[in-house]
């Protein structure tokens, strides 16, 4: 019984702080949200007397809510500003959504006044068909223009708003290809390059891969990226990946030995105390143990090495100003190493990890082309990070 009356208290508390809320939703002003919470109440047992400070609620809130709209389209339509369209289309649609929402818990009575709850509504489908097209007509004539201005930030715009406008009006005129017009005209083209400054060949597989953008996933809305040139393009930015420097060590061979011990069980002996008397178990029995031994091994270890490290620069450049925007540093270093042992005594006094090397012989150092090839993964992952963190537009 004192869960029940607990529980009890509990709901009245949420259903009287929800009331309060949508009351002081409603004083602020904030009708539609006042509407959807009572709602909310009244979607299930509408006709509880519970629920009857809901039904008036929403009962104030769509009336003064309709008031203001109405009252804010009469005012925008006063002022004759184009601009003003797409709000008024938008109040149309929602007054008639407005009215949408409500209509499926109709009737709603009001048991104190015996009454319904009067909702005024009125049919819109006119308004918003004329408002619509004045705004269809209004986002694609100034579209036009700002396309015409050739100025990419207004071709930008003006996809923008095709693109709205499609939405709200879809297949109107030719608006499908002046999208596509409007997209290609405000996109940013980078034609993507590399010099090389440096006294060595530079791998045509490593430039390729360079410039292989897409792999790089870096095209973005408005920049496309293009290592070759293709017809038909306006290109705006320059990106030179400038190789400046190319170091490559000498071939070497590193020798090494050292020795390693270790302790191993080698089969059993009897027990026998500090004065060499063998010790016996309670049976009388000679007590035994394992015996150990040390074992040691001489390891020859040799170690080749030859290392590779490429310098260049990130150039941003300006193709309208032939001016350079910004420059970055782009480094890598490549290290080839190969280890390989010979071994004189026991070789089970090494450590597990070590014995494969045992197994290995010489092998052929790479090539310097190579050594600079492989340099390659390592330049792609941080000439990626510096186009990401680095766009031409700020």
């Amino acid at each position: 019984m004192n869960k029940i009356y607990t529980l009890l208290i509990l709901l009245l508390f949420a259903f009287s702080c929800g009331v309060k809320s949508t009351q002081s939703m409603l004083s602020d002003g904030d009708y539609d949200r006042a509407i959807n919470r009572a709602f909310e109440a009244l979607r299930t047992n509408k006709n509880a007397k519970g629920k009857q400070d809901y039904v008036y609620l929403m009962e104030e809130a769509f009336a003064k809510a309709k008031q203001r709209d109405l009252a804010d389209i009469e005012m925008l339509a006063k002022d004759a500003n184009p601009a003003n369209l797409e709000k008024i289309h938008n109040l149309y649609l929602g007054l008639n959504n407005r009215q949408e929402k409500i209509r499926p818990l109709l009737p709603l009575y009001l048991i104190d006044a015996h009454r319904n709850a009067a909702f005024d509504f009125d049919n819109y489908s006119d308004q918003i068909i004329s408002s619509k097209n004045a705004l269809s007509k209004y986002l694609y004539d100034n579209s036009k223009l700002m396309l015409e201005s050739n100025d990419k930030m207004s071709c930008r715009k003006a996809y923008e708003d095709f693109v709205y406008l499609e939405s709200i009006n879809p297949g109107y005129k030719d608006v499908k290809k002046l999208t596509d017009d409007a997209k290609f005209k405000g996109t940013d083209f980078v034609n993507v390059f590399t010099k090389n400054e440096t006294n060595m060949v530079i791998p045509s597989q490593l430039q390729n891969d360079l410039l292989d953008f897409s792999t790089f996933g870096l095209n973005d809305k408005w920049t496309v990226y293009h290592s070759n040139r293709q017809k038909g393009i306006h290109y705006d930015y320059g990106l030179i990946v400038n190789f400046r420097q190319i170091n490559i060590s000498p071939e070497q061979i590193k020798e090494k030995e050292f020795i390693k011990e270790k302790q191993i069980k080698d089969g059993t002996k009897t027990l026998v105390d500090a004065n060499g008397n063998v010790v016996k178990d309670s049976l009388g029995h000679p007590i035994k143990v394992d015996n150990f031994k040390t074992i040691r091994v001489n390891i020859y270890e040799f170690k080749q090495f030859k290392a590779c490290q490429v310098a260049a620069k990130v150039d941003y450049i300006d193709f309208k100003t032939n001016q350079l925007i910004e420059t970055f540093p782009l480094a890598s270093e490549f290290m080839f190493e190969h280890i390989y042992a010979n071994y004189n005594g026991d070789k089970r006094a090494c450590d597990e990890s070590y014995l494969p090397y045992f197994d290995l012989r010489a092998v052929p150092f790479p090539s310097n082309e190579k050594m600079v090839y492989d340099s390659g993964e390592d330049l792609k992952g941080k000439l990626k990070n510096i186009i990401t963190r680095n766009k031409f537009r700020k």
